[in-house]
């Protein structure tokens, strides 16, 4: 597993090696210890999730606040989609800003998004199947979201408005600047 430091340097690309011949493939997804090395810190993951969306489908973005702030290692088992992290560190040198990586099943590109970012993606292709870890558990009290289209945080979504599909959920979210964000320096790890 390769890790690399995107603009945003919280955000983590982790590109797994994979062995394929004319049988198919094999690719090692995931290894705590490897990752720990790199961060020079232990994240506990406790749960995994999947979900499958149609071309279109933007979820997003979507954050818990302390103590429920989760961290999600982020990848696409099928399809292509646009996986965006919004770093939500008021006081961050990068507060605002976002990085944007297109995730699919044929590059194996999995994406860390940290604790302290708000995160979304949009499906490219025809479907997706999306799957993520996280480490910490959903709590509906502490769930929060920012309007994927907001002007001030300037995301290019590689796609069209009128294709773009919202839950009603998303539908309804805040302005980055009416949302509730973190501190900067606050040990969100606690």
């Amino acid at each position: 597993m390769n890790f690399k430091r995107l603009e945003i340097p919280e955000v983590i690309l982790c590109q797994p090696q994979v062995f394929g011949d004319d049988r198919g493939y094999f690719s090692e997804t995931f290894k705590q210890q490897a990752l720990d090395e790199f961060l020079g810190f232990n994240i506990n993951f406790c749960q995994d999730n999947e979900s499958k969306s149609a071309f279109g489908v933007l979820r997003g973005l979507h954050y818990q606040l302390p103590p429920f702030a989760q961290t999600k290692l982020v990848r696409v088992i099928k399809g292509k989609v646009l996986d965006v992290a919004v770093d939500i560190r008021k006081g961050s040198p990068t507060f605002g800003k976002h990085v944007a990586v297109e995730l699919s099943e044929t590059n194996k590109k999995q994406l860390l998004v940290p604790r302290g970012f708000a995160h979304g993606f949009v499906v490219l292709s025809e479907e997706a199947i999306f799957v993520y870890k996280v480490d910490n558990r959903y709590n509906p009290e502490y769930d929060r979201g920012i309007a994927f289209d907001d002007t001030a945080l300037g995301i290019d979504w590689k796609i069209d408005k009128s294709h773009v599909q919202l839950s009603p959920k998303d539908l309804k979210q805040p302005l980055f600047e009416q949302a509730e964000v973190f501190d900067f320096g606050a040990d969100l790890y606690k």
